[in-house]
This record gives structure tokens, C-alpha cells and sequence, in this order.
């Protein structure tokens, strides 16, 4: 018997994964909500961090009774290596996704791959320019191959700071070098994390925490930034987009093929192969009126940005697409792949596609991923959905109506155009606009879902708030997602819900309120733009002075450690929706929360409340506006030409 509906309206907010969960349930699909419930009372010294089992002498339990491990480790040293350790494993997830794509563009270059090819030049000649490699008179190919070492160099740096620092305003890059948390290499970061977490190596609380601060932004301004140069090389800078989200993207009469993950190699030649004249034909012959290409999780940020590919849900619903009973394919990669997936596809004709050697899934169909012919590689698996359209039950379909116009794809320099025109893109009006206080100041919305709170609930609320109080809302991942569905991420959404002054912005450059950036790996977008903000003037000379904060509502993975952390260390307070797995620890807390505020000028505020912390982030702002000498509003003043030259605008 399926549940009363209202316990489902307690786990999530829109109507597609509403219709879904109750689908579920009657056909005896076990979902992450249903997993969820079976957990519920989960183990509370995990919950505090204060369990053990680095070593094999334990694991070990911090109590009253018990305040020290078998190796004499109290509860400050073992909470402080539980946090390294997520921060190290976030910073892999991201940093590796990244090289990934940088040994693609060293391929590109060397002219060894017949599908990829640098798509944006004028991108490639630029990050080239700003990490110091001649451009003038040289082949594309020359100049992405010194970039493609550089990188590369990034990564394997023994005694050397990450060249990627040097993108940072002068001084933050002081504060680095003073307080000792300047990164050398990605790789050896994440090997120093691992190495200072054994049993026996580094007992010092604060040391082990100031080294989690460094492995995060060698991930930040390293790996991250990274992977998103080179995403925009290889397929294009996104630019603003019109699309659409929620499941109700699916078709009854389409082949329907989910791509999920995060790594863009292959979804980027999924979105090519899939207009092929000969696939369409093929899936014609098959019955099919045509293909329907949609993504779930940050590969569905990915193909949005660059192709208007439409978006079929977030992380919490990538099992409710299988449940729609109209899914001919899933493909995965890498990161937030659950591995219930195959499961659930037994109920019903969905094949599970394993692409990663370092991701095999057991009951998915491991199919890797050619490099060497990559749209080869994608037409053959559009094929192989298409033959199973015919296995579909009809009996078994039902797809929700939901879905939302959402328009996304702002990179930087997306938004620099936007504000200023192609001729003279600047950061300039929204600083203006930021003094003038007819935007109170940014804040960047990041992160997951999580099944311990409704699925996209606090995210929705928050951002509906800050933008009604006219905060610029920046945002990334399964959270831009979540306001896609909620009808948010469209320029109607500002003369619907924004404050006068965001509201008269928006309408004058004809953007959205909220500007989707896109995944998770392109939280460094968010910090590019906040640098850029500082280098065009009049909001301090340091990210810590400028009026903006970062959130992170429903996280859930070591990757939002991760980014919590490099915010932090580049003076950008973090609000958590959710805790941190430090509470058995009063001094690791205390450190985090604030003692980094002297150290970084920035922290991390739990607030689980958002109302709580719409309060919080809007006194924040504020005092820092105080800090500025700009919380007035200034009347608008059309300038004249000669006041033009005079200002330098």
C-alpha cells in the first residue's frame, strides 16, 4: 500500500519528483528517500567525528570515559584528520576531473585526436596570456600545448606555488604567503594529506586544519579553475542560453537517454552525435518521432551551458528518471553516481551505462569511453538505446508534466559582456550598482541535496529571499538546478520576485536575478568573478572586504568540504546548512567557525534555519557595506561624455 502523500510532500518540494516517489512506491522501487529513512538513526560518534580507524589498532571512539585512542590520539587530533581527509577527497574528485580534460587539450594540441578541437580560441589566447605564455604570432595548437605543461606542471609541482595564485588580488596572495597556506602542487597536497593523517604523523590540531585550508585551494584556484578553462577551450565559453528543467523534459514518443556525472568528455559528444542525420534517421525506423538528450547532476551543467541540452532533475532524482518508465539509457561517469541505480533500472527496461575505468558500477553494462574516436564512441551508444525503444512497457510510463523555461550558461565573461556590451565588457556597472546599494551585494548558493532536509526546500526559500531583499544571487551545480525547476533562473523572475533595486538592474541588461555559472567544478567561476569585482575598484582590495557570502544549503559530499574551504581561505564567509562531522570537538569547531576569522578574514556560520539565515547573510553584507563607507543609496547620475573620460568607464 503506498503511503499517505504527505510524507512524500516532507522529502521534496516540486511536483515531478512528488508524482514519481509515489510511482515508486507502488511499483516496489527502493529509492535514496526510502534508504534514507532505514538510517535514520545514524551512528553519533561518525555524526561528531570523533571515530577512528585509520589505523588497525582500533577503530576508536572518543567518549568521556575513553578520551584518548589506543595510540593516545584525543578527540581535537582525530576530528581535525577526519576533516583533512574530506577536504583531500573533495580536491581529488575536482582536481582529477580537471586533468582529465587537460591531457585531452595536450592531445588536441599534439594533433593527436581527430574528434576534440580547441572550439575557442579567443579563451585559449587569453588564460594563456593571463599565466604568462607568448601569444603573438603563434599557432593555436603551440600555444595550447605550453598551456596543456602548464597546467599539468600544476598538478605535479614539488617546491614551486600553484601558478593559478597568482590570479588572486595581491592581497590575498600576501595573506597566503604570510599565514604558510600558499599550495604547491595539486598531487603532492593530497599525497602531504594523506601522509600527515597516518597514524603517528601530525597530532596538532590546528596544523592538520591549516593544511585541509591549503590542499582546498590548490582544488580552488588549481584544479577547479582548471578544469573550467579547459572545458571552455575545448567546447566553447558558455554564453546565455534558453533551456528547460524538471522531468517533465521526457517524451512518451522519444528515445530518452539521461547522462549523469561530471565529466563533459563524453556528454559533449553525446550532444554533437545525437543531430546526426543518420542516428535520427536510425531512431525513426525504430518508431521513435525523435531522441530526447537530458542530463541529471553537473554533466546536465555541463551540456546546458554550452548546448541548451534540457535538464531532467538533480542528484536526489536521478533514480526517479529511471522510475518515469520512459528511460531507454543512463550513462554515468564519475561522482554522485549512486550505486542503486542498476537496481532500480531491473524494474524497468533502462540499461546502466558505465563509461570510467575508475567508476565500474556492479549490474551496469561497463562500456568505456574511446578517447581516440569519441563521437564514434557516442553514436554507438545512441544506438544502443535506440534498439532498446522497443523493450519499453508502456504499462509502465508515466511521465510528470513539470518543468520550468530556465536560461543559463553565465560564465564571466558571459556576465562582463552582458553588463557592458561586446565592445566594452566590464565588471563596472555592477559595482556601480553595488555602491549605489541598489544591489545589497552577492551571494554565491552552491552545493548538493541531501536527503536529511526537503529536497530543494532551503535552497528555493533562501534565494527567493535574498533576491526579494536585492542580493545578486551566483549560482553553481544541483543547487542552480533546483531554482531552474522552481522557475527562478529566467529574467521574469525579476520583475516577479526581486527587490526594486535588483529588479531595475536586471531589467536594464536583461538578465535573471540569479545567474546560473554552472557545475559544481565551476565554483571557481564564482571566485573569478568575485576577483574580478575587487580589480575593477570601489569595493576594497581584498576578496574578505567585499559584500558577499557563500552558501552551501543541502551539501552532502566531501567536495563541498572542500569548496567550503577554499571560499573560506580566500576570505569569503560560508554558511552551512547542514553540519560539519566536527561537533566532537569543541576546539576543531571553534577553530572553523571562528578562529579562521582572524587567520582568513572569513569563516564558516552553521545555520540550518533559512529564514535564520537570510537574517544572517543580510547583516553581513551590511556590515561589511558599513565597513566601505557605502550602506546609502546613491541617486543615479547620467553622466556626459567628458564625465566618461573623466571617470574611465
Amino acid at each position: 500500500m503506498a503511503k499517505d502523500i504527505s510524507q512524500f510532500r516532507e522529502k521534496v518540494v516540486d511536483e515531478a519528483s512528488l508524482e514519481m516517489l509515489v510511482k515508486a512506491e507502488c511499483d516496489c522501487v527502493d529509492t535514496i528517500f526510502d534508504r534514507a529513512e532505514l538510517q535514520k538513526n545514524q551512528c553519533g560518534f561518525g555524526k561528531s567525528g570523533v571515530c577512528c580507524k585509520i589505523c588497525h589498532m582500533g577503530p576508536c571512539r572518543i567518549t568521556k570515559n575513553a578520551p584518548k585512542g589506543v595510540c593516545g590520539a584525543d578527540a581535537d587530533t582525530i576530528v581535525a584528520r577526519n576533516y583533512l581527509r574530506e577536504v583531500t577527497g573533495g580536491t581529488a574528485a575536482h582536481s582529477d576531473h580537471a586533468r582529465h580534460l587537460v591531457l585531452i587539450l595536450k592531445k588536441v594540441a599534439l594533433g593527436k585526436s581527430t574528434d576534440y578541437r580547441i572550439k575557442d580560441e579567443r579563451t585559449l589566447r587569453y588564460s594563456a596570456g593571463i599565466y604568462g605564455i607568448e601569444t603573438t604570432d603563434r599557432s593555436a595548437n603551440a600555444i595550447a600545448l605550453d598551456l596543456a605543461n602548464l597546467l599539468l606542471d600544476e598538478f605535479t609541482s614539488q617546491e614551486e606555488p600553484l601558478k593559478s595564485l597568482a590570479l588572486a588580488p595581491e592581497k590575498r596572495q600576501a595573506l597566503w604567503n604570510a599565514r604558510d597556506v600558499a599550495p604547491l602542487g595539486i598531487d603532492r597536497m593530497v599525497v602531504e594529506a594523506m601522509h600527515r593523517t597516518t597514524m603517528g604523523v601530525d597530532h596538532n590540531y590546528k596544523n592538520l586544519l591549516m593544511h585541509a585550508f591549503r590542499t582546498a585551494l590548490a582544488d580552488g584556484w588549481g584544479g577547479s579553475r582548471a578544469g573550467s578553462v579547459v572545458s571552455d577551450i575545448l567546447f566553447g565559453s558558455p554564453a546565455p542560453v534558453k533551456s528547460t528543467a524538471n522531468l517533465g523534459v521526457l517524451h512518451a514518443d522519444t528515445v530518452n537517454i539521461i547522462v549523469h556525472g561530471h565529466e563533459p568528455a563524453l556528454s559533449e559528444m553525446l550532444a554533437i552525435a545525437v543531430l546526426d542525420p543518420a542516428i535520427k534517421a536510425y531512431a525513426a525506423e525504430a518508431g521513435a518521432s525523435g531522441i530526447t538528450l537530458a542530463g541529471i547532476c553537473c554533466t546536465a551543467n555541463e551540456i546546458l551551458m554550452r548546448h541548451g541540452v534540457p535538464v531532467a532533475g538533480n542528484v536526489l532524482q536521478q533514480e526517479l528518471a529511471i522510475v518515469t518508465g520512459a528511460v531507454e539509457m543512463m550513462v554515468v561517469d564519475v561522482q554522485c553516481c549512486m550505486p542503486s541505480l542498476p537496481a532500480v533500472a531491473a524494474k524497468y527496461h533502462t540499461e546502466i551505462i558505465s563509461t570510467a575505468e575508475i567508476a565500474k558500477m556492479v549490474g551496469a553494462h561497463d562500456v568505456l569511453f574511446d578517447e581516440h574516436s569519441p563521437l564514434e564512441s557516442a553514436g554507438k551508444l545512441i544506438r544502443r538505446a535506440i534498439d532498446n525503444f522497443k523493450n519499453r512497457d508502456a504499462s509502465k510510463v508515466a511521465i510528470p508534466k513539470a518543468k520550468e523555461p530556465m536560461v543559463a550558461g553565465f560564465s564571466v565573461d558571459a556576465i562582463k559582456n552582458m553588463l557592458g556590451g561586446k565592445y566594452r565588457a566590464s565588471f563596472r556597472p555592477l559595482n556601480d550598482a553595488i555602491i549605489q546599494n541598489r544591489i545589497v551585494g552577492l551571494v554565491g548558493i552552491v552545493g548538493c541535496n541531501n536527503p536529511k532536509k526537503k529536497a530543494d526546500d532551503y535552497t528555493n526559500i533562501l534565494t527567493m529571499e535574498l533576491i526579494k531583499r536585492n542580493v545578486l544571487v551566483l549560482k553553481t551545480g544541483c543547487a542552480a538546478i533546483a531554482s531552474g525547476k522552481a522557475g527562478m533562473l529566467k529574467p521574469e523572475a525579476a520583475i516577479r520576485y526581486a527587490g526594486d533595486g535588483l529588479r531595475e538592474v536586471c531589467e536594464a541588461v536583461g538578465m535573471p536575478p540569479i545567474l546560473h555559472m554552472g557545475s559544481c567544478v565551476d565554483n571557481a567561476r564564482i571566485l573569478e568573478a568575485a576577483t574580478e569585482v575587487v580589480l575593477e575598484g570601489g569595493l576594497g582590495d581584498d576578496l574578505s572586504m567585499l559584500p558577499a557570502v557563500g552558501v552551501a544549503p543541502e551539501w552532502m559530499s566531501e567536495k563541498a568540504v572542500a569548496i567550503g574551504s577554499y571560499f573560506v581561505a580566500s576570505g569569503v564567509d560560508v554558511i552551512l546548512g547542514l553540519p560539519f562531522y566536527t561537533s566532537g570537538s569543541e576546539n576543531v569547531t571553534r577553530y572553523l567557525h571562528e578562529e579562521t576569522k582572524d587567520i582568513f578574514g572569513a569563516s564558516f556560520h552553521l545555520c540550518e534555519d533559512p529564514l535564520e539565515a537570510v537574517e544572517l547573510i543580510m547583516r553581513m553584507l551590511n556590515e561589511k557595506r558599513d565597513r566601505l563607507g557605502i550602506n546609502k543609496k546613491a541617486e543615479r547620475k547620467l553622466l556626459d561624455m567628458r564625465e566618461r573620460r573623466e571617470a574611465n568607464v
